[in-house]
């Protein structure tokens, strides 16, 4: 009765709720989530090179694999919306698509038409699964470097980091590229997947949410176009093929890296109805040299923030993104996980007393 009683405070006290990031759905994990007080599950998608995980699930049991020439079935979907609402949580999304499901889209080369048919036959199943929001991103991977040397942060934590003039020539040709692409070249492969995905999205009633560029830095590297690096492009990616299923992953990390005001930024895309969830984490300093930290330090204030998406209506999930490595850390980093959730539910829980 006191944690039923705990939930629905927390509940009735904000609209905004604190969920998760995982790869793996296995009752332990499912378990410490709940104990932590968060809502909402995010699946990652099983490249692991985005983001870690002590995935061990060999039998693909415990998690809903996403991937080229690998899209859940509806049934996988409802077998793992089941087991997560067992444990007291939702599973609200599809947290992203993996490189190797939209590369080919991006770049307009053989391949792209099979992999737009798997991508909307990802948006039928999770629609009919009754799942919600399918997160995605346009951004090259394995050919540029997301981050460069990690950086020491208190108590010797560690945080990922990125430093321009690491990289020893950011305009040499990426490898497996035989030349450079336009950007207006990029934006034309982009406009034909938001024609063709956009109304199989609106079909099945599933919202697809933008992530941006990470990181944000110059037009170009590598020979390829990094379209989603401003607000401005932003703006333009809703407006291309506008559609009420069609909305932001708003990463504040990525906006801080930017050097945006990120209050201005959640503000202009809460006008715009465009917001369909938060990866909530912060950065020192911004492009070209930027490290991630701790969700209580950084460059913008996360209680003006929550209170930002208080005032403007948001109704949806922040999800902790990047987080520190800490002493004894999972691969997941659950420790650094923990904390962030925790000090999240705390500052929500503030301002929706207020």
């Amino acid at each position: 009765m006191a944690e039923r009683a705990s939930s629905d405070r927390a509940e009735s006290a904000s609209d905004i709720r604190v969920g998760v990031r995982t790869r793996t759905l296995s009752e332990s994990r499912l378990r410490y989530i709940r104990q932590l007080g968060a809502t909402d599950i995010f699946v990652d998608h099983a490249d692991t090179e985005e983001e870690p995980d002590e995935f061990n699930d060999r039998d693909g049991s415990n998690t809903v694999a996403v991937g080229r020439d690998s899209i859940p079935s509806v049934r996988e979907l409802e077998a793992a919306r089941e087991r997560v609402e067992s444990n007291g949580l939702r599973l609200t999304g599809i947290q992203s698509l993996p490189y190797s499901l939209y590369g080919d889209i991006m770049f307009g080369r053989e391949g792209q038409e099979e992999a737009l048919e798997q991508i909307k036959t990802l948006l039928r199943n999770l629609g009919e699964a009754g799942i919600p929001i399918m997160g995605y991103q346009w951004n090259p991977r394995g050919v540029v470097p997301m981050r460069t040397t990690p950086a020491e942060l208190r108590g010797e934590a560690e945080g990922t980091a990125f430093d321009l003039d690491e990289i020893e020539d950011p305009d040499e040709l990426a490898p497996g590229l035989d030349r450079r692409y336009e950007e207006e070249e990029f934006w034309e492969n982009y406009e034909r997947f938001l024609t063709e995905v956009l109304p199989v999205a609106e079909e099945a009633g599933v919202r697809m949410a933008l992530h941006p560029v990470d990181p944000p830095v110059i037009e170009s590297m590598g020979g390829i176009p990094r379209l989603f690096r401003n607000v401005e492009n932003f703006e333009r990616a809703m407006d291309m093929v506008p559609s009420d299923n069609h909305g932001l992953k708003l990463c504040l990390g990525c906006f801080s890296q930017m050097g945006e005001d990120v209050t201005d930024v959640l503000r202009r895309f809460a006008e715009r109805d465009e917001i369909v969830f938060i990866h909530f984490r912060d950065v020192v300093g911004t492009v070209p040299k930027f490290n991630e930290t701790f969700v209580d330090q950084g460059n913008f204030d996360t209680v003006e923030a929550i209170e930002t998406l208080d005032d403007v209506g948001f109704e949806g999930a922040v999800i902790p993104d990047h987080v520190p490595k800490m002493e004894g850390d999972d691969d997941w980093r659950h420790r650094a996980r923990g904390f962030t959730v925790g000090y999240l539910r705390g500052v929500v829980d503030t301002v929706g007393y207020q």
